[in-house]
């Protein structure tokens, strides 16, 4: 799984225009779901994300998690994160699963993701799988890290 992680004062998802998800300070967090994922790697992808120190501490340090920090996290589908323009200018997307496969390990990282974060009350959005979305955010710092479960990057 490849992950693109924003921190965020503000984002939200809308879908034919209309407001699917929303949160405030926080977590945006982009996924792709590539050919030889699991749901181990769904787990590892949640416990990274929910613990990544990326949030300010009190001296201005990224030194707190959302666990630590609270916030929030809304967690979109991407399977574009998959894409591959190496060999050429259009990309191949030929490392995503297939939405059959995909779907159930993006539905299984959100239940990780909101199975850990629920004792620190930390909310846990989501966009809607295979739809045309709109994502909207304000990126705090700009903070933007990638996550790759094979650890490829």
């Amino acid at each position: 799984m490849r992950a693109v992680i924003q921190r965020v004062t503000r984002a939200e998802v809308r879908v034919g225009g209309q407001s699917v998800s929303r949160i405030d300070a926080g977590l945006l967090v982009l996924v792709g779901i590539g050919v030889n994922d699991t749901p181990a790697s769904a787990r590892s992808l949640a416990e990274k994300i929910l613990h990544l120190r990326i949030l300010n501490d009190d001296d201005g340090k990224m030194n707190r998690s959302v666990m630590d920090a609270g916030g929030a996290i809304l967690c979109v589908s991407q399977f574009t994160l998959y894409g591959d323009a190496r060999g050429s200018r259009r990309p191949s997307y030929t490392g995503a699963a297939a939405p059959e496969v995909a779907q159930p390990l993006y539905e299984v990282l959100l239940e990780d993701l909101r199975a850990l974060a629920a004792p620190k009350g930390i909310a846990i959005e989501s966009g809607r799988f295979q739809a045309m979305m709109e994502v909207e955010l304000v990126n705090d710092g700009p903070v933007t890290i990638l996550l790759d479960t094979e650890k490829s990057f």
